[in-house]
């Protein structure tokens, strides 16, 4: 993607807006007990919705929410990610390790999902709004043309200024969405709309 002039710098870490959720035969890491994998299985007992994991040949149960008991404040288990792992054995070795701030933004029903740079999300942002800016601009010198607030002569020098703005913006923004839809085109949204 072009480089654009930055006027952002402020980065905010959040957490999911939804819970995760878990069901029988996800991996998940349990952080209070060790750093190893555990597998989820379905309890025994067919009239319950409650999760396993055999730990020391002892059976712990939890929600599908990851809680252990209804009254616990946060999960006690975490999905089997890289980054997860990572966190968790970070905690187990007491080294700090580099480690990237994860913003999910996405929805619970949200299947495919696009991991993107903050850098290259400014990008596009800086963009949009500077485009919207001329936009503006352009919209206020039509209105001074319209009520005939510019001399003649200057309309034409700026018409002529405007017009080699709007090409400069023109061939940016078709860049920008070039690139955007080269991603798309790797998720379903670019293969339904090739069908």
């Amino acid at each position: 993607m072009p480089n654009s002039i930055r006027t952002t710098s402020n980065t905010q870490t959040t957490t999911n807006r939804t819970p995760a959720t878990f069901k029988a035969g996800d991996s998940v890491l349990w952080a209070a007990v060790s750093n190893q994998s555990y597998k989820l299985q379905s309890s025994k007992d067919k009239h319950s919705k409650r999760l396993v994991i055999r730990h020391a040949n002892i059976e712990y149960t939890f929600d599908t929410d990851g809680r252990s008991s209804p009254e616990d404040a946060l999960p006690s288990l975490f999905h089997d990610t890289p980054a997860n792992r990572q966190a968790i054995a970070t905690l187990y070795s007491g080294k700090k390790t580099s480690q990237r701030t994860v913003i999910d933004m996405t929805e619970a029903n949200d299947n495919e999902v696009i991991v993107m740079s903050s850098f290259e999300l400014s990008d596009i942002a800086c963009d949009l709004e500077s485009a919207a800016v001329v936009i503006s601009d352009i919209g206020k010198l039509l209105a001074l043309i319209h009520y005939e607030k510019i001399e003649p002569h200057v309309a034409i020098s700026m018409a002529r200024l405007t017009h080699d703005t709007t090409e400069t913006w023109h061939e940016l923004l078709q860049s920008q969405l070039g690139s955007i839809k080269e991603t798309l085109a790797m998720t379903r949204y670019g293969k339904e709309g090739s069908q």
